[in-house]
Protein backbone atom coordinates (compact mmCIF):
# COMPACT_ATOMS: atom_id res chain seq x y z
CA UNK A 1 0.00 0.00 0.00
CA UNK A 2 1.43 3.60 -0.80
CA UNK A 3 1.72 6.02 1.33
CA UNK A 4 -1.87 7.31 0.05
CA UNK A 5 -3.32 4.36 0.80
CA UNK A 6 -6.56 4.83 2.87
CA UNK A 7 -7.74 2.33 5.89
CA UNK A 8 -9.87 0.32 3.25
CA UNK A 9 -6.84 -0.20 1.15
CA UNK A 10 -5.60 -1.94 4.54
CA UNK A 11 -8.60 -3.77 5.02
CA UNK A 12 -8.73 -4.93 1.22
CA UNK A 13 -5.35 -6.07 1.29
CA UNK A 14 -6.00 -8.01 4.33
CA UNK A 15 -8.97 -10.27 2.98
CA UNK A 16 -7.28 -11.18 -0.06
CA UNK A 17 -3.85 -12.17 1.73
CA UNK A 18 -6.55 -13.97 4.59
CA UNK A 19 -9.19 -15.71 1.85
CA UNK A 20 -7.91 -15.57 -1.65
CA UNK A 21 -3.85 -16.87 -1.48
CA UNK A 22 -3.26 -19.62 -0.36
CA UNK A 23 0.49 -19.44 -0.08
CA UNK A 24 0.28 -17.08 2.51
CA UNK A 25 0.44 -18.06 5.94
CA UNK A 26 1.04 -15.04 8.14
CA UNK A 27 0.75 -11.22 7.28
CA UNK A 28 3.44 -8.28 8.36
CA UNK A 29 1.79 -4.95 8.90
CA UNK A 30 4.83 -2.51 8.69
CA UNK A 31 3.74 1.44 9.16
CA UNK A 32 5.43 4.25 8.91
CA UNK A 33 4.04 7.79 9.60
CA UNK A 34 3.16 8.96 6.55
CA UNK A 35 0.97 12.50 7.60
CA UNK A 36 -1.38 11.44 4.68
CA UNK A 37 -3.84 9.79 6.19
CA UNK A 38 -5.23 9.02 10.08
CA UNK A 39 -3.33 6.43 11.87
CA UNK A 40 -6.00 6.07 14.57
CA UNK A 41 -7.99 5.03 12.08
CA UNK A 42 -5.93 2.55 10.10
CA UNK A 43 -4.95 1.10 13.45
CA UNK A 44 -8.90 0.30 14.10
CA UNK A 45 -9.11 -1.70 10.78
CA UNK A 46 -5.67 -3.40 11.77
CA UNK A 47 -7.42 -4.10 15.20
CA UNK A 48 -10.83 -5.82 13.78
CA UNK A 49 -8.53 -7.76 11.26
CA UNK A 50 -6.16 -9.34 13.61
CA UNK A 51 -9.32 -10.24 16.45
CA UNK A 52 -11.22 -12.03 12.94
CA UNK A 53 -8.14 -13.21 10.71
CA UNK A 54 -7.51 -16.97 10.82
CA UNK A 55 -3.90 -16.20 9.77
CA UNK A 56 -1.47 -14.00 12.10
CA UNK A 57 -0.94 -10.60 11.49
CA UNK A 58 2.02 -8.97 13.04
CA UNK A 59 1.82 -5.18 13.64
CA UNK A 60 5.51 -3.34 13.04
CA UNK A 61 4.53 0.37 14.12
CA UNK A 62 6.29 3.67 14.18
CA UNK A 63 8.22 4.88 16.54
CA UNK A 64 6.28 6.46 20.07
CA UNK A 65 8.42 9.54 19.16
CA UNK A 66 6.16 9.87 15.80
CA UNK A 67 3.00 8.03 16.11
CA UNK A 68 2.87 7.83 20.09
CA UNK A 69 -0.64 8.20 20.93
CA UNK A 70 -1.87 6.00 17.79
CA UNK A 71 0.48 3.06 19.06
CA UNK A 72 -0.47 3.86 22.65
CA UNK A 73 -4.17 3.26 22.15
CA UNK A 74 -3.65 0.07 19.64
CA UNK A 75 -1.25 -1.43 22.56
CA UNK A 76 -3.91 -0.72 24.90
CA UNK A 77 -6.80 -3.45 23.09
CA UNK A 78 -4.13 -6.33 24.20
CA UNK A 79 -2.23 -6.11 20.90
CA UNK A 80 1.90 -6.55 20.74
CA UNK A 81 4.23 -4.63 18.49
CA UNK A 82 7.35 -5.21 17.10
CA UNK A 83 9.62 -1.80 16.91
CA UNK A 84 11.31 -3.09 13.64
CA UNK A 85 11.24 -6.29 11.19
CA UNK A 86 14.67 -7.56 12.62
CA UNK A 87 12.89 -8.06 15.44
CA UNK A 88 10.26 -9.89 14.19
CA UNK A 89 12.08 -12.23 11.87
CA UNK A 90 14.88 -12.83 15.10
CA UNK A 91 11.77 -13.63 17.14
CA UNK A 92 9.90 -15.81 14.14
CA UNK A 93 13.28 -17.67 13.60
CA UNK A 94 13.34 -19.10 17.51
CA UNK A 95 9.85 -20.16 17.45
CA UNK A 96 10.88 -22.18 14.20
CA UNK A 97 13.96 -23.54 15.54
CA UNK A 98 12.76 -24.56 18.62
CA UNK A 99 12.98 -28.12 19.99
CA UNK A 100 9.93 -29.67 19.33
CA UNK A 101 8.01 -30.84 22.59
CA UNK A 102 9.27 -33.51 24.66
CA UNK A 103 6.94 -36.93 24.38
CA UNK A 104 5.16 -37.42 27.18
CA UNK A 105 5.75 -41.15 27.39
CA UNK A 106 8.32 -42.15 30.03
CA UNK A 107 11.33 -43.66 28.98
CA UNK A 108 11.30 -46.81 30.51
CA UNK A 109 13.86 -49.41 28.26
CA UNK A 110 16.32 -51.44 30.84
CA UNK A 111 15.26 -49.25 34.16
CA UNK A 112 13.38 -51.66 36.85
CA UNK A 113 11.20 -49.94 38.53
CA UNK A 114 10.02 -52.37 41.16
CA UNK A 115 13.30 -52.82 42.44
CA UNK A 116 14.13 -48.93 42.42
CA UNK A 117 11.34 -49.35 44.55
CA UNK A 118 12.30 -51.87 46.90
CA UNK A 119 15.65 -50.11 47.64
CA UNK A 120 14.19 -46.92 48.42
CA UNK A 121 11.71 -48.47 50.69
CA UNK A 122 13.91 -50.54 52.35
CA UNK A 123 16.12 -47.48 53.32
CA UNK A 124 15.20 -46.69 57.07
CA UNK A 125 16.91 -43.21 57.84
CA UNK A 126 16.98 -39.64 55.80
CA UNK A 127 20.23 -38.32 54.76
CA UNK A 128 22.72 -39.11 52.14
CA UNK A 129 22.45 -42.84 51.74
CA UNK A 130 25.37 -46.18 52.00
CA UNK A 131 27.46 -46.81 49.08
CA UNK A 132 25.74 -50.01 48.57
CA UNK A 133 22.22 -48.52 48.24
CA UNK A 134 24.09 -46.26 45.65
CA UNK A 135 25.07 -49.04 43.47
CA UNK A 136 22.15 -50.58 44.02
CA UNK A 137 19.62 -47.61 42.49
CA UNK A 138 22.37 -47.30 39.82
CA UNK A 139 22.58 -50.82 38.73
CA UNK A 140 18.52 -50.41 39.10
CA UNK A 141 18.75 -47.68 36.50
CA UNK A 142 20.95 -49.23 34.27
CA UNK A 143 23.28 -47.10 34.94
CA UNK A 144 26.92 -48.68 34.58
CA UNK A 145 29.07 -48.29 37.82
CA UNK A 146 32.80 -48.47 38.24
CA UNK A 147 33.29 -51.96 40.29
CA UNK A 148 34.34 -50.87 43.95
CA UNK A 149 34.83 -52.22 47.03
CA UNK A 150 33.94 -51.07 50.81
CA UNK A 151 35.59 -52.31 53.76
CA UNK A 152 36.72 -51.04 57.25
CA UNK A 153 39.21 -53.96 56.91
CA UNK A 154 42.72 -53.63 55.52
CA UNK A 155 43.12 -56.79 54.23
CA UNK A 156 40.32 -57.08 52.31
CA UNK A 157 40.23 -53.68 50.80
CA UNK A 158 44.27 -54.72 49.97
CA UNK A 159 42.59 -58.08 48.55
CA UNK A 160 40.54 -56.23 46.21
CA UNK A 161 42.57 -53.98 44.66
CA UNK A 162 45.30 -57.23 43.95
CA UNK A 163 41.97 -58.35 42.19
CA UNK A 164 41.29 -55.78 39.98
CA UNK A 165 44.79 -54.49 39.38
CA UNK A 166 46.89 -51.81 40.14
CA UNK A 167 46.60 -48.53 39.90
CA UNK A 168 43.36 -47.83 42.00
CA UNK A 169 41.81 -44.89 43.77
CA UNK A 170 41.25 -44.92 47.77
CA UNK A 171 38.30 -42.76 49.02
CA UNK A 172 37.00 -42.59 52.80
CA UNK A 173 33.17 -43.11 53.62
CA UNK A 174 31.34 -41.11 56.11
CA UNK A 175 32.21 -37.60 55.44
CA UNK A 176 30.33 -35.69 52.89
CA UNK A 177 33.05 -33.56 51.07
CA UNK A 178 35.93 -36.33 50.93
CA UNK A 179 38.38 -34.38 49.07
CA UNK A 180 37.94 -31.31 51.26
CA UNK A 181 39.55 -33.68 54.48
CA UNK A 182 41.93 -35.24 52.09
CA UNK A 183 39.66 -38.51 51.73
CA UNK A 184 40.63 -39.17 47.92
CA UNK A 185 43.81 -40.86 46.70
CA UNK A 186 44.41 -41.11 42.49
CA UNK A 187 46.63 -43.58 41.31
CA UNK A 188 47.91 -45.98 44.10
CA UNK A 189 50.30 -48.16 42.62
CA UNK A 190 51.63 -50.71 45.39
CA UNK A 191 49.94 -52.68 48.23
CA UNK A 192 51.81 -51.01 50.39
CA UNK A 193 51.15 -47.00 49.34
CA UNK A 194 47.25 -48.72 49.44
CA UNK A 195 48.02 -49.97 52.83
CA UNK A 196 49.40 -46.40 54.28
CA UNK A 197 46.63 -44.69 53.12
CA UNK A 198 43.82 -46.77 54.37
CA UNK A 199 45.24 -46.11 57.99
CA UNK A 200 45.60 -42.45 57.32
CA UNK A 201 41.81 -42.21 56.08
CA UNK A 202 40.53 -44.46 58.62
CA UNK A 203 42.07 -41.52 61.51
CA UNK A 204 39.76 -38.47 59.36
CA UNK A 205 36.78 -37.26 61.38
CA UNK A 206 33.83 -39.35 60.50
CA UNK A 207 34.98 -42.30 58.70
CA UNK A 208 33.34 -45.47 58.59
CA UNK A 209 35.39 -47.43 55.70
CA UNK A 210 37.56 -46.81 52.84
CA UNK A 211 36.41 -47.66 49.20
CA UNK A 212 38.99 -48.73 46.40
CA UNK A 213 38.28 -48.74 42.90
CA UNK A 214 40.63 -49.24 39.76
CA UNK A 215 41.88 -46.35 38.02
CA UNK A 216 40.40 -45.19 34.97
CA UNK A 217 41.00 -42.78 32.55
CA UNK A 218 38.61 -40.79 30.50
CA UNK A 219 36.67 -37.28 30.24
CA UNK A 220 35.34 -35.90 33.56
CA UNK A 221 31.44 -35.75 32.97
CA UNK A 222 28.71 -34.70 35.69
CA UNK A 223 25.43 -35.40 36.08
CA UNK A 224 23.34 -33.88 39.09
CA UNK A 225 20.02 -33.24 40.81
CA UNK A 226 17.84 -31.48 43.13
CA UNK A 227 13.73 -32.02 44.08
CA UNK A 228 11.95 -28.35 44.03
CA UNK A 229 8.55 -28.34 45.62
CA UNK A 230 6.53 -26.64 42.80
CA UNK A 231 8.67 -28.39 39.70
CA UNK A 232 9.58 -31.95 40.50
CA UNK A 233 13.43 -32.85 39.71
CA UNK A 234 15.32 -30.66 37.99
CA UNK A 235 18.49 -32.64 36.21
CA UNK A 236 21.82 -30.91 35.42
CA UNK A 237 24.86 -32.02 33.64
CA UNK A 238 28.01 -30.51 32.29
CA UNK A 239 31.40 -31.17 32.58
CA UNK A 240 32.92 -32.87 35.64
CA UNK A 241 35.39 -32.57 38.65
CA UNK A 242 36.51 -29.41 39.37
CA UNK A 243 35.15 -27.95 36.33
CA UNK A 244 31.14 -27.92 37.35
CA UNK A 245 32.19 -25.02 40.71
CA UNK A 246 35.14 -23.23 38.62
CA UNK A 247 33.11 -23.01 34.99
CA UNK A 248 29.59 -23.22 36.63
CA UNK A 249 28.93 -24.30 32.76
CA UNK A 250 25.76 -26.79 33.46
CA UNK A 251 22.18 -27.32 31.58
CA UNK A 252 19.46 -28.10 33.03
CA UNK A 253 16.30 -29.54 32.15
CA UNK A 254 12.99 -31.04 34.50
CA UNK A 255 12.84 -34.94 34.64
CA UNK A 256 11.17 -37.12 33.09
CA UNK A 257 13.54 -36.21 30.25
CA UNK A 258 13.04 -37.82 26.98
CA UNK A 259 16.21 -38.76 24.31
CA UNK A 260 15.55 -35.15 22.50
CA UNK A 261 15.77 -32.85 25.58
CA UNK A 262 18.78 -34.53 26.56
CA UNK A 263 20.57 -34.04 23.47
CA UNK A 264 19.52 -30.58 23.55
CA UNK A 265 20.76 -30.24 27.51
CA UNK A 266 24.28 -31.27 26.13
CA UNK A 267 24.26 -29.84 22.88
CA UNK A 268 23.90 -26.45 25.11
CA UNK A 269 26.97 -26.70 27.16
CA UNK A 270 29.41 -24.22 26.55
CA UNK A 271 32.06 -26.80 26.56
CA UNK A 272 30.39 -29.12 23.92
CA UNK A 273 33.57 -28.87 22.23
CA UNK A 274 35.31 -30.63 24.48
CA UNK A 275 32.60 -33.25 24.69
CA UNK A 276 32.80 -33.64 20.72
CA UNK A 277 36.71 -33.71 20.83
CA UNK A 278 38.94 -30.40 19.64
CA UNK A 279 42.77 -30.36 19.09
CA UNK A 280 43.30 -33.79 18.53
CA UNK A 281 41.82 -35.22 21.61
CA UNK A 282 39.03 -37.96 21.26
CA UNK A 283 35.10 -37.18 21.82
CA UNK A 284 33.15 -39.11 24.33
CA UNK A 285 30.00 -41.24 23.31
CA UNK A 286 27.46 -38.27 23.74
CA UNK A 287 24.73 -41.44 23.20
CA UNK A 288 25.88 -43.21 26.15
CA UNK A 289 25.91 -39.58 28.14
CA UNK A 290 22.59 -38.76 26.54
CA UNK A 291 20.89 -42.17 28.01
CA UNK A 292 22.30 -41.74 31.30
CA UNK A 293 20.92 -38.42 31.91
CA UNK A 294 17.30 -40.05 30.33
CA UNK A 295 18.13 -43.32 33.09
CA UNK A 296 18.87 -40.77 35.96
CA UNK A 297 15.58 -38.82 35.26
CA UNK A 298 13.68 -41.92 35.09
CA UNK A 299 15.06 -43.02 38.49
CA UNK A 300 14.08 -39.73 39.63
CA UNK A 301 10.56 -39.87 38.39
CA UNK A 302 10.15 -42.95 40.76
CA UNK A 303 11.68 -41.99 43.36
CA UNK A 304 10.24 -38.59 44.30
CA UNK A 305 11.84 -39.24 48.07
CA UNK A 306 15.70 -39.06 46.37
CA UNK A 307 16.02 -34.59 46.90
CA UNK A 308 19.49 -34.48 46.08
CA UNK A 309 22.10 -36.62 44.11
CA UNK A 310 24.90 -36.06 41.95
CA UNK A 311 27.60 -38.22 39.88
CA UNK A 312 30.47 -36.81 39.36
CA UNK A 313 32.76 -38.03 38.19
CA UNK A 314 31.04 -39.86 34.87
CA UNK A 315 34.45 -40.93 33.47
CA UNK A 316 33.84 -40.86 29.25
CA UNK A 317 35.80 -42.23 26.53
CA UNK A 318 34.66 -42.78 23.08
CA UNK A 319 32.87 -46.35 23.66
CA UNK A 320 31.87 -45.56 26.87
CA UNK A 321 30.41 -43.63 29.71
CA UNK A 322 30.77 -44.75 33.65
CA UNK A 323 29.74 -43.75 36.53
CA UNK A 324 32.94 -43.27 39.31
CA UNK A 325 30.96 -41.37 42.05
CA UNK A 326 27.85 -40.67 43.08
CA UNK A 327 25.73 -39.37 46.36
CA UNK A 328 21.75 -39.05 47.13
CA UNK A 329 20.01 -37.83 49.70
CA UNK A 330 16.93 -39.22 50.56
CA UNK A 331 13.68 -37.39 52.44
CA UNK A 332 10.61 -39.77 52.58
Amino acid sequence: ILATGTPEHLRLCIDYCEGKFENIDAMMAIFGTPGLVTMFEMYDVLHEKMQACGKPIFPILPSINTAGAEVAAFLAKGHVNFADEVTLGTALSRIVNAPKPAVPEIELYGVDVPRIRRIIDSIPDDGYIAPHHVQALLHAAGIPLVDEFVSDKKEEVVAFARRCGFPVVAKVVGPVHKSDVGGVVLNIKSEQHLALEFERMMQIADAKAIMVQPMLQGTELFIGAKYEEKFGHVVLCGLGGIFVEVLKDVSSGLAPLSYEEAYSMIHSLRAYKIIQGTRGQKGVNEDKFAEIIVRLSTLLRFATEIKEMDINPLLATPKAVIAVDARIRIEK
